[in-house]
């Protein structure tokens, strides 16, 4: 009996092998390789929190690594080696603040996309053979009032290590468009890191962290010109408190890499022309926490988000510590390029990623390929008519320079011919089609500027002068008495002006007797801008005419204004100096090097020299350079030259005016001359003193007025 028990075990144990062979039943292990396949979602709020449940059909080995996206809000989950079993790839749940569950197989993984109405944190945790999903905070939701104090905000990062350890550095650069950027070193990738806005400031804390007495301190970065005025770092408890003070509109960033955690403040700026704001980066904002993920699974992450294809080198390698917060994906991506020293090209929607020093060697290679190719292609020549543009100038500018600077290949030459102003190029292809979009460029029909300066050169002067004449003369001893008066005894005593007092009085000699010998005091009027003074004369003398006193008083009052106009106008091309001279050559004798003497001239021009440049806007930049020579005086050298000369340079707009400098002279001047004593007398001191006051003004401007030429009419 037990023969045919052992033999129908035998038949028994063979059918079962022969089963598992086929296939028809599955055996641990490969129930195990199957993996878990997701059976149900379902969504309920429990305790005024929104959790969304999965369950598979076994329990998972770990909590999904996850990320989750601002705009559009969606948290996502990949599930490594696991399966849909819907039926079907989304679930709509429109509850809360959850609108739908999508299930995405992608090979050995499934990717879980919760679709929300708004970004909300959340957390994840294995039950059973459940993922639950919690959000904070449910819109729209009936909160259920527990016992329990509200849930407080997911801080960056969640604190790791068990031990107090100490901040290593605390640092401030300025980044690009001119960001604050905060860099604090850590001891490890273990500490908890919270930061959120209070007021103006925003506030950082590192949680069970210690800050050496040397990093206790308020940094002053004002002149750094960012948004971020003060750093303030102290010591709170078991955690370091930061406290970040910018000013203006702003926002900021913040991101951890390894033992790096940095925050950016960067100014606001709201351009109502763009679809997307802010500086420098563009993409969407995502969020991503991660501790030592392999280095491509993170960048396969960034490829999914982002719908790029992403080529990854083989070389690219390693695992990185990564925590953002509502960072753009391109800046996100950027920061794990520079982490790790890779390198991107882009091409269409497809990103190749490798070390910068391989990326540096395959574009050498490129290059090196390149000019082979260059070196074996067959030459062509082909011409150019040039229609504005000489053709030996384009010429000398393909040859300029370095060979590998030039646009013509080393094999390249080009022959200009000036009687028909073309150009023959002989190079390969590519280099042609290069030469002939350098041409197109070139060979335009340049604008004109007309170009008028106006330089007025006015005067006023004002003059005023008051002079006396005194004389006297006694001519009874010429006409036979007795000159003079008498004093005691035989003597007497003329009175008499600038003369031979013997031949006056005695009537020795051919003296004759005038104004210009008989004057006591001689301080007349001075003639003023080449007018002579007003004179009023008066006489006292005696019955018989021998005897006179005369009395002469001359004033004048001149009053004078001039203006001289000079307008020199010149028309030159776009950037294409202009000059334009009248003027006067003086001469003079100079001695020469063996003692002789030569003739040299002296030059007094009225100058005006410009460069126009017309701007995109269409006003006009000018490089200015006038001079406005006048004969001075003359000297025992020769003729004095007096000069005024400016040079500038000025943005005018197209017809408009401007003047671009002015000299202004006041010269004042005020004489007096007197006879010592009696000029310093009271009212008869008037009569012994020359007053003599003058005043000239003298200004100059310059006046410049540019204009475009649309047609030549207007430059009649």
């Amino acid at each position: 009996m037990k023969k045919k028990q052992s033999t129908a075990a035998r038949l028994l144990s063979l059918a079962v092998a022969g089963a598992l062979l086929l296939g028809l039943i599955p055996t641990q292990a490969q129930a195990q390789a199957a993996g878990p396949a997701v059976e149900s979602v379902s969504s309920s709020i429990q305790g005024g929190v929104e959790v969304i449940r999965i369950d598979f059909s076994q329990p998972l080995a770990a909590v999904p690594k996850g990320f989750s996206i601002q705009s559009p809000a969606r948290i996502a989950l990949d599930v490594p080696g696991a399966t849909n079993a819907l039926g079907r790839n989304s679930v709509e749940v429109n509850q809360g603040n959850v609108r739908s569950v999508s299930v995405v197989q992608a090979g050995d993984r499934t990717r879980l996309v919760l679709n929300l109405k708004s970004p909300a944190a959340y957390k994840a945790q294995v039950q059973g053979k459940s993922l639950l999903v919690a959000l904070d905070g449910v819109p729209g939701g009936t909160p259920v009032v527990t016992a329990q104090a509200p849930a407080a905000a997911a801080p960056f990062a969640e604190a790791r290590n068990r031990d107090t350890q100490p901040i290593r550095d605390v640092d401030f650069r300025r980044g690009a468009d001119s960001a604050g950027r905060v860099v604090v070193d850590l001891p490890n990738n273990q500490v908890g890191v919270d930061i959120r806005q209070q007021g103006q400031n925003l506030i950082v804390e590192f949680l069970k962290s210690s800050l050496p007495e040397g990093l206790r301190r308020r940094l002053d970065v004002t002149d750094f010109g960012t948004p971020v005025q003060t750093v303030t770092t102290t010591q709170t408890g078991d955690r370091v408190r930061m406290v970040i003070e910018p000013k203006g509109q702003w926002e900021h960033s913040a991101y951890q890499s390894d033992n790096q955690f940095v925050v950016e403040v960067r100014q606001q700026r709201v351009d109502p022309t763009k679809v997307t704001q802010g500086p420098g980066y563009t993409g969407e904002k995502l969020s991503l926490n991660f501790q030592n993920i392999e280095l491509r699974s993170l960048l396969q992450v960034i490829a999914d988000f982002t719908n790029f294809n992403v080529v990854t080198s083989d070389s690219v390698t390693g695992s990185v510590t990564l925590r953002l917060k509502d960072v753009p994906w391109d800046q996100a991506l950027d920061i794990i390029l520079q982490a790790k020293g890779l390198g991107m090209r882009k091409s269409g929607n497809v990103l190749w990623i490798a070390p910068k020093d391989e990326i540096a060697a395959k574009e050498k290679l490129d290059l090196e390929a390149q000019a082979a190719i260059q070196g074996l292609e067959p030459l062509r020549t082909q011409a150019f008519q040039l229609n504005y543009t000489k053709a030996a100038d384009i010429a000398a500018q393909l040859t300029a320079g370095p060979v590998a600077n030039r646009i013509l290949s080393t094999r390249g030459s080009v022959i200009a011919e000036p009687r028909t102003n073309q150009l023959f190029v002989t190079d390969i292809a590519s280099r042609l089609e290069q030469v002939q979009g350098l041409i197109g460029k070139l060979d335009i029909a340049v604008r004109q500027v007309l170009i008028e300066a106006r330089i007025v050169e006015a005067a006023d002067t004002f003059g005023k002068s008051l002079g006396v004449r005194l004389g006297g003369s006694d001519l009874r001893g010429v006409r036979g008495g007795d000159p003079g008066y008498s004093i005691t005894g035989s003597n007497r005593v003329a009175f008499g002006g600038s003369y031979d007092a013997v031949s006056t009085t005695t009537g020795e000699g051919a003296i004759t007797l005038d104004t210009a010998n008989t004057s006591f005091v001689n301080l007349p009027a001075v003639g003023i801008g080449g007018f002579v003074p007003s004179s009023f004369a008066i006489s006292l003398f005696s019955s018989a005419a021998n005897r006179f006193l005369n009395l002469e008083l001359s004033a004048l009052e001149a009053d004078g204004k001039g203006k001289l106009v000079s307008s020199p106008r010149i028309v030159t091309a776009d950037q294409t100096k202009a000059l334009i001279e009248q003027g006067t050559e003086f001469p003079y004798q100079q001695a020469t090097s063996s003692g002789a003497t030569s003739i040299a001239f002296r030059r007094a021009t009225l100058k005006l020299e410009v460069t126009p440049q017309i701007t995109p806007e269409g006003n006009i930049i000018l490089d200015l350079d006038i001079n406005k020579d006048s004969r001075g005086e003359t000297t025992t050298a020769g003729i004095a030259i007096n000069t005024k000369h400016i040079k500038t340079q000025v943005l005018v707009e197209n017809g408009g005016t401007v003047v671009i400098g002015g000299i202004f002279e006041l010269t004042e001047t005020e004489n007096e001359a007197r006879v010592p004593v009696l000029g310093e007398l009271p009212a008869v001191g008037n009569l012994f003193r020359n007053r003599q006051r003058t005043a000239n003004k003298q200004e100059m401007l310059v006046f410049i007025t540019p204009k475009m030429i649309t047609d030549r009419a207007a430059a009649r």
